[in-house]
């Protein structure tokens, strides 16, 4: 085996296996196959003592016998057996409390540089103090339904007891990534931590900002921003005192990827990092964001180091501002609303956005609205309400303003309005951060029962009320009485009080 290989060497060998090919901007492009994006209906959990009645069992947590596990566990290992098989020992989890030693093996050298820039490299933790899990994902060991009981050639399958995730016939990095999120999320609510779905950064004065969101909303660029210090981009644990990057690097959407909006990304895409499923030049190997043609999930992974403002401990205190991303196809929605604390849980529970270049398989190219509590829930193996339950005592301990931003539609529903442009939401991103929202009259939206500025720093003031860029208010009403609805029939799911229930939407 070869383990711990710097990523120059891995990039090397990667290349000479033809596993990929260095672009002009000198990443390595490489394609994985089939699955584009994640296999939601190839992902388990081994069904055992500790999961048992813990998990949330669902389409996204799916039980899975025990014995099924240690037969694919132990035809991997015959597999293994006379491959060369890549290494790494790395971190999840930038806590000396509540961090989770991996030991990575993969088949594929940039799967390897992947795990290498994504997780975190050891440096002070001693693993020694706590059992390490094993993370194996061999893409070419195939699974048969016929013998493995399996629903397709792939498997995903988190076993607990054992510490150990097993990826089979699956190319797509992004499997590794969201299973050790998974197991993350599982573990750190019985340490009274809320793991998230979320960005971080910090300002120069150390005030701390969270973007929660589903994928397309904006959580990668938004918190990339020239001005703030990065922690990271996707999964986070807020802890008492503490707000703690679980991964090392970033895995950001490329689709539609320029300098001009997104520089920090842009600039960060190099040398050391991996880009998947984009279309290049083969002559110039330059590469073309726009082009979608193998999929619309175009990603690119690259370690914090790339980042030139990011924060070196990889956490920062606890949040002043929490924001929820949404993409709102209706057009409804205002460019910001400001939350009380019932209506932070509500809205959390709800986690209401759109799918837009869904980061799953077989997923539409149409976009539509859906709701996914916690905004993530197939990452979340608990019952939503342990989510909530911590986000709303960590809102009460520290008190952190909470708001929602729309990075989606205006002026009508997607079809007939227009998505807000980037700086639009950037301006509102600011004036949340210097805390000018704060400072500004505001009213109240009846039907989606939130408050909402009348005028903000470089914001035109009539978007700030969407029903002001309606061509007829009449049909932004009904919208908005469409959309309370399904924010009813969504809530209705979950067991609250009636002060969180009377927070939402008003139908």
């Amino acid at each position: 085996m070869n383990a711990n290989l710097p990523i120059d060497q891995l990039l090397k060998i990667a290349v000479e296996n033809n596993e990929g090919t260095i672009a002009s901007n000198g990443a390595l492009v490489v394609t994985t196959g089939k699955r584009t994006g994640r296999s939601p209906a190839d992902k388990f959990i081994v069904d055992d003592a500790i999961t048992h009645d813990s998990v949330n069992w669902n389409n996204d947590s799916q039980p899975i016998e025990q014995e099924k596990f240690t037969k694919l566990w132990q035809e991997s290992d015959t597999y293994i057996k006379d491959k060369n098989i890549f290494t790494a020992d790395m971190h999840v989890g930038a806590s000396e409390q509540h961090y989770q030693p991996v030991h990575v093996e993969n088949e594929l050298a940039w799967h390897n540089i992947f795990c290498q820039s994504l997780f975190i490299k050891p440096k002070s933790f001693n693993p020694s103090n706590k059992d390490v899990w094993t993370l194996r994902s061999l893409p070419s060991l195939k699974c048969d339904p016929d013998i493995h009981d399996t629903n397709s050639d792939g498997i995903i399958i988190v076993n607990f007891t054992e510490k150990k995730v097993l990826i089979l016939g699956i190319a797509y990095a992004g499997e590794m990534k969201k299973s050790m999120f998974g197991v993350m999320n599982f573990m750190l609510p019985d340490a009274d931590v809320l793991p998230m779905h979320c960005a971080a950064n910090a300002g120069s004065d150390g005030d701390v900002s969270l973007f929660f969101g589903l994928s397309g909303t904006g959580k990668t660029t938004l918190s990339a921003d020239p001005e703030r210090w990065l922690i990271g981009d996707d999964e986070h644990g807020w802890g008492n005192g503490i707000v703690f990057n679980i991964e090392g690097g970033c895995y950001a959407k490329t689709v539609d990827l320029s300098q001009k909006n997104e520089p920090v990304i842009w600039n960060a895409i190099k040398n050391g990092s991996v880009v998947e499923n984009v279309v290049f030049d083969p002559h110039t190997k330059e590469i073309d964001y726009k082009d979608q043609t193998l999929t619309e999930n175009t990603r690119a992974v690259y370690p914090l180091s790339h980042v030139e403002q990011h924060l070196e401990q990889n956490y920062g205190g606890e949040p002043k501002n929490i924001i929820f991303l949404t993409c709102d196809l209706t057009g409804v929605m205002p460019p910001v609303s400001i939350l009380s604390k019932e209506a932070a849980a509500y809205h959390f529970l709800s986690g209401y956005t759109a799918k837009v270049g869904s980061t799953e398989l077989g997923s539409s190219a149409d976009i539509d609205s859906t709701f996914s509590n916690c905004y993530g829930a197939p990452f979340f193996p608990r019952p939503a309400k342990v989510y909530a339950e911590l986000l709303i005592k960590r809102i009460e301990e520290f008190g952190s303003k909470v708001f929602i931003v729309n990075s989606g539609w205006t002026g009508g529903p997607y079809g007939v309005g227009k998505r807000f442009d980037i700086p639009v939401t950037r301006a509102v991103i600011k004036a949340i951060q210097d805390g000018s929202i704060n400072n500004v009259e505001t009213e109240k939206l009846e039907i989606m029962n939130v408050e909402v500025p009348t005028k903000l720093n470089d914001v035109e003031t009539k978007l700030l009320n969407p029903s002001e860029t309606w061509s007829n208010k009449e049909e932004y009403e009904a919208a908005a009485k469409v959309l309370a609805a399904k924010f009813k029939e969504n809530i209705d799911k979950f067991d609250i009080s009636e002060e969180i229930r009377q927070a939402g939407p008003i139908t």
